[in-house]
């Protein structure tokens, strides 16, 4: 990571970021540019740098923010039409860490509105290009900022991770994206989705890199109630001897190249000397339908405060309360935000409740014994993030399905709250990224990242 010194000064960092975002511009990354901002900031560290002051371990870091995460710069909109205007009277704590260190935030990125999403299609504002495809999808949610990364305008960017927003993107672009261990960073002051499944995380292009901003992020905050106390600056590597592959993902509904990539890593890792184990968890069909019925109710639950009285876009319709109420959030959602909203509703309704929510509760359960059960065999596991690479924009948009089933093998993580680290792992014969994924035990995000080394 390029820091700045006596030799490379914040504002250079700044200023090429910038223009690289500007070169970039059809690639439709940034949904803000705070351009006047980041220069600013720059020239404050170059003149603590002078003076012989003390800067963080971040200083001069130009980052990319999904717009998902409060701060007052810039209108937060988590690319949702129903925030638009709104401009935050708080700085989310993961943010206030960051730059306490001295990064730079150059601009805000594209998502799908409010993170629902598995392509970056969408997003009010429009979608995020593939960096390797134009005519690809950058995966989503995060896709904006796996491409800030990919596209090396920025030397990290912030995500947040609720099924595979993190990992499924860095996988389409090939960068690093983590999924930490539920409760390892505060959550406090990012827009919520699902509260039981969302966790920050970052894109990097390196392990290292990754390493450090967790160094820096980690840790209780007494804002959010269901931050861990700071256990990855504790925790110690340990020495992994055992890794899994999971027999239920090697099929014909993941696409060849990713399975011929997964073995290639188990060649090298035995080569290494580690023993592959093959498991079976059967528990882990249950995932993708509990997750799409945990996962709805809770965002019909977040984003019932959303209705055009207390901040955000308003419609302009007249009427009674009620519908001022129903016409701006119809037309202030977008279709997928409107049809989770209303698959939760169903599910969390009295004559559904048993059916569907407390099955998917009693499923999640299973998952989390049977990832437990998996790690006491193994030290870590090795999958495909997604069953394909980056697909062809439009393709699935109007399939809710399909989209639904690219978070296959990513949704069971945050079931179980347990931390997923994606690795590039090579192109196919098309010139895409292929990405897999470690993963680990709960809070064994340290020794994680140290062992990604070993797939390299």
């Amino acid at each position: 990571m390029k820091i700045a010194n006596s030799k490379v000064t914040a504002e250079r960092l700044v200023r090429d970021a910038l223009e690289k975002a500007k070169h970039f511009d059809d690639y439709h990354i940034f949904t803000f540019i705070d351009e006047e901002g980041a220069i600013k900031k720059a020239k404050e560290i170059d003149a603590k740098i002078a003076r012989g002051e003390k800067v963080g371990r971040l200083a001069g870091v130009p980052y990319a923010l999904k717009d998902n995460f409060l701060s007052p710069r810039g209108e937060t909109t988590a690319s949702a039409h129903i925030l638009e205007g709104f401009t935050s009277p708080i700085t989310a704590t993961a943010v206030e860490k960051l730059e306490a260190e001295g990064a730079i935030m150059i601009g805000r990125t594209n998502l799908d509105a409010f993170a629902h999403g598995s392509s970056t299609e969408n997003s009010y504002y429009g979608p995020t290009l593939n960096a390797f495809d134009k005519k690809r999808v950058a995966g989503g949610s995060s896709g904006g900022s796996a491409v800030a990364v990919a596209l090396d305008i920025v030397e990290f960017a912030t995500g947040t991770d609720t099924g595979g927003s993190i990992r499924q993107p860095a996988s389409f672009n090939g960068v690093y994206g983590l999924k930490p261990t539920y409760g390892c960073i505060s959550r406090y002051g990012v827009v919520a989705m699902a509260s039981s499944t969302d966790c920050i995380g970052f894109f990097t292009k390196s392990s290292d890199d990754m390493e450090l901003l967790m160094s820096v992020a980690s840790g209780q905050d007494p804002k959010d109630l269901t931050t861990l106390a700071d256990y990855y600056n504790d925790s110690e590597n340990k020495k992994a001897k055992k890794v899994g592959i999971i027999k239920d993902f090697d099929n014909d509904s993941v696409d060849k190249e990713i399975r011929e990539a997964l073995k290639k890593k188990c060649e090298l890792l035995k080569s290494k000397g580690y023993e592959i184990v093959e498991l079976e968890m059967p528990a882990l069909k249950y995932a993708l339908a509990a997750y799409y019925i945990i996962v709805p109710a809770e965002v019909a639950s977040n984003l019932s405060r959303y209705d055009g009285v207390r901040y955000g876009f308003r419609s302009e319709k007249s009427g009674d309360l009620d519908k001022l109420y129903a016409n701006t959030r119809d037309e202030g959602f977008m279709s997928e935000n409107k049809r989770r909203i209303m698959i939760g509703n169903f599910v969390l309704s009295s004559g559904f409740y048993d059916a569907y929510f407390l099955k998917a509760a009693k499923a999640r359960t299973l998952i989390v014994k049977e990832y437990e059960k998996a790690f006491k065999k193994v030290d870590y596991l090795l999958t495909p993030v997604s069953p394909n690479p980056a697909f062809l924009l439009g393709e699935k948009v109007n399939d809710p399905i399909a989209m639904y089933l690219e978070d296959m093998m990513s949704v069971s993580l945050n079931l179980a709250g347990i931390p997923g680290l994606a690795i590039p792992a090579g192109m196919n014969k098309n010139g895409l990224p292929l990405g897999l994924q470690l993963v680990g035990p709960r809070r064994s995000d340290k020794s994680l990242i140290e062992f990604s080394k070993e797939l390299i």
